[in-house]
C-alpha cells in the first residue's frame, strides 16, 4: 500500500491506482470512503471482499458532479433533479434505478444509491479517473467508523493500492437515504439533511409511515 498525503501528486497516484483496478481509500464529507471503478467487476469484487460485505446489500456511488447522474442512473425524476438542485454537492443519497450498465454485485439489485459528495478528493478522484467510484465507508463491515488514515490502515491496508492522508474526517452524521423509485419518495436512513428540509423541495415518506 502507498500511503500519500491528500495532495495533487496522491490524487493522481490515487486516480491511476483505480483506473487500474486498484482500491483507494480517501477522505469525503463525512468518513473516510474506499473508491473503487464501478465498471471494473474485480475492483467492485475486491471491495466487497476487504470490506466482508455481502453483494445483496449494493454499494453506494459517488459521482464528481450532477452531469454525471445520467452515467449511473436510468431514470432521473424531476423530484431527483429538485433535490440534487437543491443538496448537492452534500450529504443526501438518492436512490433511483440504475443504468443498464450497472451490475448487481455494485447495486445489490434494480436501484443504485448515489450522490456528489461536498468534498474536493472524491470529486477531484472521479474527475481524474474519469468514471464514478464507489462510496463505501472504507472499514470492515461492522468496524469502527474510519474517522482518519489510521483508522483506515488498520482495518482495510492490505487491500488498499492507495491511501490518501487527509487528517481527520469531519465526523459528520451519515448522508440522508431517499428512495426516488416510488411515489411519494421514501426516508431510507435519517442522516445530515433533516427530513423536514427534504419535505420542502418534495413529498416524503417518513421511516414510520413507509413501514406501515
Amino acid at each position: 500500500m502507498l500511503r500519500m498525503a491528500d495532495n495533487d501528486a496522491g490524487l493522481e497516484a490515487a486516480a491511476a491506482a483505480i483506473r487500474e483496478g486498484g482500491l483507494v481509500g480517501c477522505p469525503t464529507d463525512t468518513l473516510y470512503g474506499l473508491a473503487a471503478d464501478i465498471h471494473n467487476p474485480s475492483a467492485v469484487a475486491a471491495v466487497l471482499a476487504a470490506k466482508g460485505r455481502a453483494a445483496a446489500m449494493g454499494i453506494p456511488v459517488l459521482i464528481a458532479d450532477y452531469g454525471d447522474l445520467e452515467r449511473v442512473a436510468a431514470e432521473i425524476p424531476p423530484e431527483a433533479r429538485l433535490l440534487a438542485e437543491r443538496f448537492w454537492p452534500g450529504a443526501l443519497t438518492l436512490v433511483l434505478k440504475r443504468a443498464p450498465g450497472l451490475s448487481d454485485a455494485l447495486t445489490g439489485g434494480p436501484t443504485v444509491a448515489v450522490r456528489a459528495p461536498n468534498h474536493p478528493t472524491p470529486r477531484a478522484l472521479g474527475r481524474l479517473a474519469g468514471r464514478p467510484i464507489t462510496g463505501t465507508s472504507a472499514n470492515l463491515h461492522g468496524g469502527a467508523p474510519p474517522a482518519d488514515a489510521d483508522e483506515v490502515e488498520r482495518q482495510l491496508g492490505a487491500a488498499l493500492a492507495v491511501l490518501l492522508d487527509g487528517g481527520p474526517a469531519p465526523a459528520a452524521q451519515p448522508s440522508t437515504i431517499i428512495d426516488l423509485t416510488r411515489t411519494p419518495a421514501r426516508l431510507l436512513r435519517r442522516g445530515a439533511v433533516p427530513i423536514e428540509a427534504l419535505r420542502a423541495v418534495v413529498e416524503v415518506a417518513d421511516l414510520v409511515e413507509a413501514g406501515r
